[in-house]
C-alpha cells in the first residue's frame, strides 16, 4: 500500500520572454513556466506532475493545486487507481471548487497537474512509462479511466469498448513498433516563432530539415504582408515537395471573417492546416472557417485552449475541425484526454497534439504513442518544440525525425531540483535566477 501523505507546489518559471521563444500573435513575450506539484508518500516514490503557463498568473493556478491536493491526502494509491473514472469524479466534484470553474479554467489547470501526478506516481510504483500503463490494459479497464458524464450523447462506455476491441488484434505489432521508437513522428515549431528574425527562422528551418523533420509550423497573424514573406522563405527552404508538410498558426487573434480572408490570401503557400483560427470556444465560428477554406485545401485545427471533453465533444461531432490537438494538462490530465481520444475515433478526426511549452512535449509523446498503440491505431504527428528539455530527467528526444519512445518509469516531466530551485519564483535570494540583476528587464517591464 502506498498513502499520500501531502503536496508541495512550486511555481517555476523561465525567462524565454528575453528571446522571443514561444512568441505569437497573441502572446508576444511569455515566460515557460509550470505550476508544479510533488506528490509525497508514505514510500519511496513521489509522483511528480506539472501545468503549463506562460508567467503571471501561475501563482494562481499554485494555489488551486494545494486546495484539490487536499482531497486526496491520506487516501491509498491503490483505491484512486481502482476506479479511475470514480477518482475524476470525485476530483471534480468539491462544490466550492467547482463554482470557480466548473472543470474550465485555473481549477481545471490545477486538477490536470493533480492527476498527472497521480499517474506518474502509480507508474513509478509498476516500474512503466505511462503509455505502457494503458497499453497493457484491457479495453474494459480503458474504459474505466474514464468519466462520461456529459458525452454519452458522443460516445458511451459500450461502443467504446467495443472500438478499443477492433484495435486488439494489431497492438502487439504496434508497440513493437513504438519500442523500435517508430510510433510518433515529430514536427517542428521551433524556426516558427514570431519574435525571430528572418535569417534566424531561415537557418533553424534548413537545420531541421537536414535532421530529419517533414513537416513545419510557422506563427501567423501580424500583417498579411509579413506573413507572405515569412511563408515564402519557409517554401524556398522546404519546397513543395509533397513529402514537406507546412502548417500555421494563428494563437485566436482573428475573428471568423477576419480569418477567412486572411488565410484565403495565404492559400497559395498552401497550408495542411490554420491552428487556432479564433476564439478556442467557438464551435460555430471553427465550422464555418473550416467550410470556407475547404475549397482551397486548408484544413481547421485547434485544441490547445480547449478547456474539457465537452468543447471537444461539440468541435469533433459538429464536423468543426479537421485535426484535433489535445493538451496534456489545460484537460484534467490523462484521463479526460483518453475520452477524447476516443471521440475523435469515432468520428474520424486525427490527433495531432499541443507540445509547444515547457514539459509538454514530454507529456505528448505518452499520450501520442497511446492512440497509436490502443485508440487510433494510424499513425499521426507530434509538435516538438526543442527548448528546455534540459530541466528534466527524462527529456523527450528526436531521432530521425521521431519521437524515442518513452522506456523509463513515469510520465516523464520530473523536474531537476537544481533546475527547480534556480527557476522558482520569486525564489530565494542568491539562489533564484529571478532575484538576479538579469531578471530586472522582465520584472520592470511587468510594471508598465
Amino acid at each position: 500500500m502506498v498513502t499520500i501523505t501531502g503536496a508541495t507546489t512550486r511555481d517555476i518559471r523561465f525567462p524565454t520572454s528575453l528571446d522571443k521563444t514561444g512568441s505569437d500573435a497573441m502572446n508576444a513575450a511569455g515566460d515557460y513556466s509550470a505550476a508544479y506539484v510533488i506528490l509525497h508518500t508514505d514510500a519511496k516514490h513521489e509522483g511528480h506532475g506539472m501545468t503549463f503557463t506562460i508567467g503571471r498568473g501561475n501563482e494562481i493556478v499554485c494555489q488551486a493545486i494545494h486546495l484539490l491536493a487536499h482531497r486526496i491526502e491520506g487516501k491509498t494509491l491503490e483505491e484512486l487507481v481502482a476506479d479511475w473514472g470514480k477518482t475524476w469524479r470525485y476530483l471534480v466534484s468539491d462544490s466550492h471548487l467547482r463554482w470557480i470553474g466548473p472543470e474550465k479554467g485555473v481549477i481545471h489547470l490545477a486538477l490536470g497537474s493533480l492527476v498527472n501526478a497521480i499517474w506518474d506516481l502509480w507508474a513509478k510504483v509498476l516500474g512503466k512509462p505511462v503509455w505502457r500503463i494503458v497499453a497493457d490494459m484491457s479495453p474494459e479497464e480503458f474504459v474505466r479511466c474514464i468519466d462520461f458524464r456529459y458525452i454519452t450523447d458522443a460516445i458511451t462506455p459500450e461502443e467504446a469498448i467495443e472500438m478499443l476491441r477492433k484495435e486488439e488484434p494489431g497492438k502487439a505489432q504496434r508497440i513493437k513498433e513504438a519500442e523500435q521508437d517508430r510510433a510518433v513522428p515529430a514536427y517542428t515549431t521551433s524556426a516558427g516563432w514570431l519574435g525571430y528574425g528572418e535569417d534566424k527562422m531561415k537557418g533553424l528551418l534548413q537545420e531541421t530539415l537536414s535532421k530529419g523533420y517533414r513537416h513545419f509550423k510557422l506563427k501567423v497573424g501580424t500583417s498579411v504582408e509579413q506573413d507572405r514573406k515569412r511563408l515564402s522563405i519557409a517554401r524556398e527552404v522546404i519546397g513543395y515537395d509533397k513529402g514537406n508538410i507546412l502548417m500555421v498558426d494563428a494563437n485566436q487573434v482573428w475573428s471568423v471573417p477576419e480569418a477567412i480572408e486572411y488565410m484565403k490570401q495565404l492559400a497559395e503557400f498552401k497550408p495542411w492546416f490554420i491552428e487556432e483560427p479564433t476564439s478556442p470556444d467557438d464551435v460555430f465560428g471553427h465550422k464555418q472557417i473550416r467550410e470556407a477554406l475547404k475549397p482551397y485545401g486548408i484544413g481547421v485545427a485547434t485544441g490547445e485552449m480547449c478547456q474539457n471533453r465537452v468543447i471537444f465533444k461539440q468541435l469533433i461531432v459538429q464536423g468543426a475541425i479537421d485535426v484535433c490537438q489535445i493538451d496534456a494538462c489545460r484537460m484534467g490530465g490523462v484521463n479526460e484526454v483518453l475520452a477524447v481520444l476516443l471521440i475523435a475515433k469515432k468520428y474520424g478526426v486525427p490527433i495531432v497534439p499541443h507540445s509547444g511549452g515547457v514539459g509538454l512535449p514530454e507529456y505528448t509523446q505518452h499520450l501520442s504513442t497511446i492512440d497509436y498503440v490502443v485508440v487510433s491505431g494510424k499513425l499521426s504527428v507530434l509538435e516538438y518544440v526543442d527548448h528546455l528539455h534540459e530541466h528534466f530527467f527524462h527529456p523527450s528526444v528526436i531521432k530521425d525525425g521521431y519521437y524515442t519512445t518513452p522506456t523509463d518509469a513515469g510520465y516523464s516531466v520530473e523536474m531537476k531540483p537544481e533546475s527547480m530551485d534556480r527557476f522558482e519564483f520569486p525564489g530565494k535570494e542568491g539562489v533564484s535566477w529571478w532575484k538576479s540583476d538579469e531578471a530586472k528587464p522582465i520584472l520592470e517591464g511587468e510594471r508598465i
